[in-house]
């Protein structure tokens, strides 16, 4: 199992306590449970109930720029809400390919580009998920690991709506999705996975 990197060098000794990759949704914790990793199902938000230990948020998110494309990497150097106010701060986890990135939590989805330009311009945030700030809460955050699944420039659309609370798929909106917006949700389908490639590798190294 992975650990976390930054300990004081006068506890090295102690036991040091195994991470768990903390996923909203099932498709993500499928890609962490293939490399083997220790996993918790979250649900959208992290509002389902959370497990003991030390957590990575660990899954999907959204880049806020043109930059950072569907199946890129990024770990998170500091964790802040939409107004830039830290909610968490410490050493980056390892990934190998992973880039450093500052993560706004939001509390519903910025999906237009409009949306998250004026997101990324107020925060100071490259990506955005809505679990890395309930995580934080809880004062057991390691870090936050996660893969581009859509960038700034590209809405998702009707499919941004397909994940459920309890982090399932929605698959009448899927369908409808596909019936109504074919070439962008075909487009969106791709990205994400790529996205879910990325997860399984960074998995691997994290367990």
């Amino acid at each position: 199992m992975a650990t976390v990197r930054s300990r004081p060098e006068a506890l090295s000794s102690l036991p040091v306590e195994p991470l768990t990759l903390a996923c909203a949704l099932k498709v993500e914790e499928r890609a962490a449970r293939k490399a083997g990793a220790r996993t918790a199902l979250v649900g959208l938000g992290a509002g389902l109930p959370l497990p003991e230990g030390q957590l990575v948020s660990f899954g999907f998110a959204g880049g806020l720029g043109e930059t950072l494309r569907p199946g890129t990497l990024v770990t998170a150097t500091k964790v802040v809400d939409p107004s830039g106010r830290t909610l968490w701060d410490g050493p980056a986890l390892e990934v190998a390919g992973a880039e450093p990135a500052v993560v706004v939590a939001s509390d519903g989805i910025a999906n237009e580009p409009e949306a998250r330009r004026t997101l990324a311009e107020q925060s100071g945030a490259a990506v955005v998920d809505m679990e890395s700030g309930v995580l934080a809460s809880t004062g057991r955050l390691a870090g936050v690991v996660r893969a581009i699944s859509d960038s700034g420039d590209q809405p998702v659309g009707r499919l941004v709506c397909a994940g459920k609370a309890d982090g399932g798929t929605d698959w009448k909106v899927v369908a409808a999705a596909f019936a109504t917006e074919p070439v962008r949700s075909i487009r969106t389908a791709r990205d994400a996975r790529k996205a879910t490639a990325a997860l399984t590798r960074a998995a691997e190294e994290l367990s």
